[in-house]
């Protein structure tokens, strides 16, 4: 595992999806890269990982970054990013608890939790806002909110306008490249 320190004391790092297979067509909801994102985030005397994927037991550098802190949190932003977070509360003895560093944004009735790291003006989402083709952002293909009972995009689009309102510089996506930076403008764009 590399990491990629993308602001003091904040990295995002890309692993092999276990679970990828190819997708038949794009905007499905299987359309997305093999790798996935995931990111670490120092806050002082604790650790929080944020959708944290682990393969092949390669823990070396987040044993590293860990190794003197008081307490490390693991946050999911949806159900099916959940990927090694059993695995590493155990390792670390970890909670699932939002720290005070990190702000927890519900998207109402989109089943995802942006979190808000202030320090870093950094947003981290899940699935509903993916790195764009070119890079950029953009909201999730229609087909991916399917599960939602009716959830509709522009539903999504209401649930992320406030999100404009944070002073956003990097977006670090699950799916596609980050934005690192003016991502407050890239998020305004997406949601046009």
């Amino acid at each position: 595992m590399e990491l990629q320190e993308v602001a003091p004391g904040l990295w995002r790092w890309t692993a092999a999806h276990p679970e990828w297979e190819a997708p038949e067509e794009v905007d499905s909801p299987a359309d997305w890269p093999p790798e996935v994102g995931c990111v670490a985030y120092d806050s002082g005397d604790r650790l929080v990982l944020i959708d944290p994927l682990v393969v092949d037991g390669e823990f070396a550098a987040l044993d590293t970054l860990a190794k003197d802190k008081q307490d490390v949190a693991v946050l999911v932003t949806l159900k099916f990013h959940e990927r090694s977070r059993e695995e590493v509360m155990r390792r670390y003895d970890a909670s699932a608890a939002v720290p005070e560093a990190v702000t927890a944004f519900e998207i109402a009735g989109s089943g995802e939790t942006i979190f808000w790291i202030p320090e870093h003006r950094t947003l981290v989402p899940g699935d509903r806002i993916l790195g764009d083709r070119p890079p950029g952002l953009r909201m999730c293909p229609e087909s991916w909110l399917r599960h939602l009972g009716g959830y509709t995009q522009d539903d999504l689009r209401v649930g992320l306008q406030p999100l404009l309102d944070l002073p956003v510089e990097l977006v670090l996506v699950s799916h596609g490249e980050p934005v690192l930076h003016d991502g407050r403008a890239a998020l305004k764009r997406a949601l046009e």
